[in-house]
C-alpha cells in the first residue's frame, strides 16, 4: 500500500464545514464527573478538563456494517496508533480499573473506548475511540479522538482564527495513523478534524478530493491511499 500526498484535487468542495457534524448527537457519551484530586496532566484520565471541548478525530468509514470488518479496523487502528492500554471508564485513572478488551463488544457495552497515546510532540494525552453504526444504506464509522482540551493542556499549537480548532502537525499525525491502519484493514474514507465523522462519503466524493479542504481526507484509489491535507 502507497500513501500518496495530494495538493490538489479535481472537485471543489461546495461549502465550509460546521464546527459540528450530525454524527456529534448520535454518539456523545460525556464522561461522568469522577470523584478525587483534579491532576493536570493531559494523560490524566480524571482531570474532565481533558475530555472538553470537543474531539479532534481520524474518523474511518468502514465501509460495511459487518462486525467483523469493523473488528478487523479497530484493531488495526489502535495499532497503528500505539495506544497504551483499553479502559471503558473516563472517570478513573487506568491504573483504578481493570482493562477491557479492544472489541466491537466492548465498544457495544461502554460507548466508547479510552487509552493514551502519544502525540508527534512527544506528549502523552488521553483518547478514545466511538463507533457510530450504519444501516441498511450506510457504512459503520469508526472515530479515534484527541479531546481538543487536552491537546490545549499539552500545549499543541493550532490556526488562529478558525471557526473551529485545526493542528496541521496533528493532521499529519493522524493522517499516518490512517495510513498505517490501511496496511492492515483497507477502508473506504478517512477524514480528519475536529469532529469530522459523517461529514461526507466515499459515494459522495467519488473518488475525487476537493480542490479546497478545511478537513484532510484519506481517500483509496485502488491500493494506494491518496492524503489530501486541509488547505483552506
Amino acid at each position: 500500500m502507497e500513501l500518496v500526498s495530494d495538493l490538489n484535487g479535481e472537485l471543489r468542495a461546495g461549502s465550509r464545514r460546521r464546527s459540528r457534524n450530525p454524527h456529534s448527537a448520535s454518539r456523545e457519551n460525556p464522561p461522568p464527573s469522577g470523584g478525587g484530586e483534579v491532576k493536570t496532566s493531559p494523560a490524566s484520565f480524571r482531570d474532565q478538563a481533558n475530555w472538553s471541548d470537543g474531539y479532534y478525530e481520524l474518523a474511518i468509514e468502514v465501509g460495511s456494517t459487518d462486525d467483523a470488518r469493523l473488528q478487523a479496523v479497530l484493531s488495526a487502528l489502535w495499532s497503528a496508533a500505539n495506544v497504551q492500554g483499553c479502559f471503558g471508564q473516563s472517570d478513573r485513572e487506568p491504573e483504578e480499573q481493570d482493562a477491557v478488551p479492544c472489541t466491537v463488544a466492548s465498544l457495544a457495552e461502554f460507548g466508547h473506548l479510552y487509552g493514551r497515546v502519544r502525540l508527534p510532540t512527544g506528549q502523552l494525552v488521553v483518547c478514545g475511540c466511538v463507533a457510530v453504526r450504519g444501516g441498511d444504506e450506510s457504512s459503520d464509522w469508526l472515530d479515534l479522538y484527541v479531546p481538543v482540551g487536552a491537546l490545549d493542556h499539552a500545549g499543541v499549537a493550532y490556526w488562529d482564527g478558525r471557526p473551529f480548532f485545526r493542528s496541521a502537525a496533528t493532521d499529519d499525525w493522524l493522517a499516518a495513523v490512517g495510513a498505517e491502519a490501511f496496511r492492515s484493514a483497507s477502508f473506504s474514507l478517512g477524514v480528519i478534524g475536529f469532529e469530522a465523522s459523517g461529514c461526507t462519503s466515499a459515494s459522495t466524493m467519488a473518488g475525487r478530493l476537493p480542490e479546497e479542504r478545511d478537513i484532510g481526507y484519506l481517500l483509496p484509489r485502488g491500493e494506494v491511499l491518496h492524503y489530501g491535507a486541509a488547505n483552506t
